[in-house]
């Protein structure tokens, strides 16, 4: 918008111009002048002003050469053109031939670049480069360089040469090829952004040199050595490799990965005392992790370990590969036990995963489940599946080196994956053993995934209802995926060792550029806390005043206990429902158990041989829904019909016709007044002949004040009823069948075939859940009718009236609304107070108070630990810049030109650390100092004070404590 607005400001104003022509968009404007544009551009491909025949420098020489890339228009002789671009071999030039300019090079006019020496000196042993042959690859081009090298008694290797003078050589032995650090650079940085692979990067520098190719110097494969050389010393130097006295091959495995500041790093960024933090503060210092795998960074099955090595040995994010593979050759016999939850494909499929002609066919990782950075050694290659020997293996040789109390995991399968996870842990050395009695661990399924579980892994796994997690969602791999995904392309056919350092390079800028992120992420999500904080806080109080006192005080003591026991499954789940479903079979075999028992007691009102007063009713809603059925058919079939669909529709209004009239016989022994109703009904003069789907059925909610028994209308209450819930129900199942298969054809569902039959399927349950929204709206109008007849009061706590937008699905994917956030509709609730003037069941009221109470609970939690993460972060910044003072004096320089080098790059990236600390401290100042307790009044309605919350012994075991 303010590129816009400077262009606006740019078009010129004159008191001339009408105000709106000033407000035209700067494209339109520009349209006005586009044709002096094309002469201008057209201009520059002759001599322009300059069209003198002399050298403007000289004075004496023809002027026949220009260069593209210098602020300079004018033509110059060759000998100045050299002299001009001692110092830009790199440059561009073309040669005027009298009627147009040709490209030619500095080299064809003489130029030779001197290593080893100042610019413009000369060297009195020069040697030239291989058959004085070499090429130097920059941003503007592909160039052919006349080079010398140094041959003085005292000059360095010709490695050294180049890299001092900016260029990177392709090989160590007469070099040939090198490209310049700008363009290595250039390129780094532009992968990172665009995705943009080397071969396209290259053949763009190719075609900047030559567009019609008719010059062939193919240096490809020189530069995917130096590109990949390039990332390799980049990441050792940003780790103080160079500084260090063991050098390069002293680096440990995970040593040169990006380190998350805002997790609790012990001895870098948490308190000293941190081990004895009171219980009610320990939670602060857990550990997040999510683990996820990706199926698009596949490897075909080219090359090998020993022919394309990896650069490093496991020192950044992927694991050590020899050791990874020794492990998955000695257990690869194991069988995987399948999914006890839902028919969960990365378990049950994890043997069976495409892999013809593929070496790996994905990778796995953990992550850090809060900030979404990649772990050091915390990603591997799949072989097959999302198998667990390789999770395993990622997850153990990730948190190798955890000290902490706490730790929290996450995993779209932790349901099936966390059983027998220590006894497959024995397996891997004693390096990656945990001590997990000393640890607390719990187990959590991402948010998103966790609709695809059972009923009882969406309460048992859910970061939602578990204390002390905030509002961890558990998703951060997933959000990495569509930054990293583009390059699959590219990676899937290289080595693999090119592969691996190749993520390991976009791994680590994407945990940079979280790094430089944190200040406006959470300074983000502080702000959005604090307000949803409030919100959550107050409609919980809300809920909370319409609660009766026994029920408050006996359902907090419930949510606590099974929250500071979250591994006890002998607990009652609070979460879940108890009560038995109200259905219409069940209030049929009801009232048929009342008439046995009056039958029993000599006592029979029934005034039809074979059919009672219950039997009547219940028969004349199958008679309704019947009528219903008809009605959709005959709506459906269109203005055209066939003569066999005229024949099929009159067959079933023909059958129904003979049911209702046999049902009417019955009916005039119980319900006289419906004769009476039905002799004033007027026909319509336009259809003498009624059809069955309209004819009036005279149930006794339709009566209108006529007489009618109150056993009838008893009965008609207790089916009433019992068929508001059944259609509640069977439009809950609706939804969610709708639900799941528009995710299913969203994602899977592809050709013009499958998604006509999808959209039939998804039209059929779209029929039914209209049916079950009519059906309700009738027994509601019914149940309102009879009400005031039998005087229920309180009965519309447990019934609403249906409107449209109350008919949504429980969880909608496609919703931007979720669980810590959302607003159930009444149809999910079905209570509105926790009694009712029948006694009825308040398990619906408990559930969502529970849950209420949970939403308040974790907004409040997620400001604690924001602002636990904010001063770890500076901590950590503090830390990292001591360290690099640290470094300048480690190693001991054998000249004072490298020892100036490493002090100043130490004291830059001190410096850095300490401008981002400064930055953030600034951000994040209204936040920092300490946040007032939750209110009174709603710690006394059950959200406890997280200072006075006792944390669970279950966290630190009493053997470790």
């Amino acid at each position: 918008m303010d590129g816009y607005m400077d262009a606006i400001d740019d078009v010129p104003s004159t008191d001339n111009v009408p105000a709106t022509s000033k407000r035209k968009n700067p494209l339109q404007v520009w349209l006005s002048d586009r044709d002096d544009y094309l002469a201008e551009m057209l201009r520059m491909d002759g001599r322009g002003d300059f069209t003198s025949d002399t050298c403007c420098k000289c004075g004496s020489a023809p002027a026949l050469f220009r260069c593209d890339d210098c602020c300079d228009m004018q033509l110059y002789c060759g000998d100045c053109t050299v002299h001009n671009h001692l110092r830009c071999p790199t440059h561009r030039i073309k040669e005027w031939t009298s009627s147009f300019f040709e490209a030619t090079s500095l080299k064809k006019l003489g130029l030779r670049i001197q290593l080893g020496h100042a610019t413009g000196e000369s060297c009195i042993l020069p040697r030239k480069s291989f058959n004085d042959n070499f090429v130097l690859i920059d941003t503007n081009g592909i160039h052919e360089i006349a080079v010398d090298f140094c041959g003085c008694e005292t000059s360095q290797t010709h490695t050294k040469q180049l890299l001092r003078m900016g260029w990177f050589p392709s090989t160590t032995v007469d070099p040939r090829t090198a490209a310049t650090f700008r363009l290595l650079h250039h390129y780094q940085i532009l992968s990172f952004e665009s995705k943009a692979s080397a071969y396209e990067f290259y053949h763009s520098l190719v075609r900047i040199s030559d567009n019609v190719g008719l010059i062939k110097k193919d240096r490809y494969e020189a530069f995917m050595r130096m590109v990949r050389e390039w990332r390799h010393l980049k990441m050792l130097k940003r780790f103080g490799r160079g500084h260090d006295p063991v050098g390069v091959s002293g680096t440990k495995e995970g040593e040169c990965a990006v380190l998350c500041p805002a997790c609790p790093q012990p001895g870098k960024n948490l308190p000293p005392d941190w081990k004895q933090a009171p219980k009610t503060k320990q939670w602060l210092y857990s550990l997040f992790v999510a683990i996820d795998a990706n199926f698009r960074l596949k490897r075909r099955n080219i090359s090998s370990d020993e022919v394309d090595p990896s650069l490093s040995e496991g020192w950044s994010y992927f694991v050590e590969e020899k050791k990874f593979k020794s492990h998955l050759e000695e257990h690869l016999s194991e069988t995987q036990e399948k999914s006890s939850c839902s028919n969960h494909n990365a378990v049950n499929m994890a043997e069976t995963k495409l892999s013809q002609g593929l070496a790996a066919t994905g990778v796995g990782t953990v992550d850090c489940a809060r900030h979404n950075f990649k772990r050091p050694n915390g990603v591997g290659d799949l072989q097959k599946g999302e198998k667990y020997i390789n999770m395993d293996y990622l997850f153990f040789s990730t948190l190798r080196n955890n000290c902490l109390d706490v730790l929290n995991v996450s995993y779209d399968i932790a349901c099936q994956w966390h059983k027998n996870l220590w006894s497959r842990m024995k397996s891997l050395s004693e390096s990656h053993h945990i001590s997990y009695l000393c640890v607390f661990i719990r187990f959590f399924v991402p948010k998103f995934h966790l609709p695809a579980h059972v009923n009882t892994c969406q309460t048992l796994f859910s970061f939602n209802f578990a204390r002390f997690v905030g509002r961890t969602d558990g998703e951060a791999p997933e959000r990495g995926w569509s930054n990293i995904n583009p390059v699959a392309s590219s990676t899937k056919a290289m080595g693999p060792g090119c592969r691996r350092d190749t993520l390991d390079d976009h791994f680590g800028d994407w945990n940079w550029k979280k790094v430089v992120g944190l200040g406006a992420s959470l300074v983000c999500k502080m702000r959005e806390a604090v307000i949803e904080k409030a919100d959550h806080e107050a409609a919980f109080q809300e809920f909370n005043a319409a609660i009766s006192a026994d029920h408050r005080s006996a359902w907090t003591v419930e949510m606590e206990k099974w929250e500071e026991n979250p591994n006890d499954t002998s607990l009652t789940n609070p979460l879940e429902c108890k009560s038995i479903k109200i259905t219409q079979a069940a209030a049929r075999l009801k009232l048929a158990q009342m008439e046995a028992e009056e039958l029993a007691r000599g006592i029979d009102l029934s005034l039809h041989p074979d059919i009672s007063p219950s039997i009547l009713i219940a028969s004349g809603l199958d008679l309704e829904e019947e009528q219903r059925r008809v009605r959709a058919v005959s709506e459906g079939m269109g203005l055209h019909i066939s003569d066999t669909q005229k024949a099929t529709l009159t067959r079933m209004r023909n059958v129904l016709r003979r049911k209702i009239e046999t049902w009417r016989g019955a009916q005039a022994l119980y319900m006289p007044a419906v004769q009476i109703l039905a002799a004033t009904v007027v026909p319509n003069p336009h259809q003498p002949l009624e059809s069955a789907e309209d004819i009036r059925l005279w149930l006794p909610s339709n009566l209108k004040g006529k007489p009618c028994d109150s056993r009838l209308q008893d009965h008609e209450w207790d089916l009433r009823y019992a068929q508001a819930h059944d259609s509640l129900e069977e439009l809950r199942q609706c939804l969610r069948v709708h639900c799941s298969m528009l995710t299913f054809k969203r994602e899977w569902v592809r050709g013009q075939g499958a998604n006509t039959r999808a959209q039939n399927a998804l039209a059929r349950v779209h029929a039914r859940q209209v049916a079950c929204t009519k059906r309700y709206r009738v027994a509601w109008e019914a149940l309102k009718t009879l009400a005031p007849l039998l005087k229920k009061v309180g009965w519309q706590g447990r019934l609403q009236d249906l409107k449209d937008e109350d008919v949504k699905p429980l969880v909608d994917p496609f919703s931007q609304e979720t669980e810590g956030r959302r607003r159930l509709t009444w149809i999910w609730m079905m209570t509105g107070v926790d009694t009712s003037s029948d006694g009825g069941d308040v398990d619906g009221v408990r559930v969502e108070w529970c849950k209420s109470r949970a939403r308040a609970l974790r907004w409040a939690e997620e400001i604690e630990l924001l602002q636990e993460e904010m001063r770890r972060v500076l901590q950590f910044f503090d830390w990292h810049a001591t360290w690099w003072d640290e470094q300048q004096d480690r190693l001991v320089c054998e000249t004072a030109a490298q020892r100036e080098g490493l002090i100043a790059y130490a004291n830059k990236q001190a410096h850095i650390r300490r401008q981002l600390a400064l930055r953030f401290r600034v951000l994040w100042a209204p936040y920092l100092p300490q946040i007032s307790p939750p209110s009174s009044s709603l710690m006394s309605g059950a959200i406890p004070s997280l200072d006075d919350t006792q944390f669970p012994d279950l966290m630190l075991p009493a053997s470790c404590a």
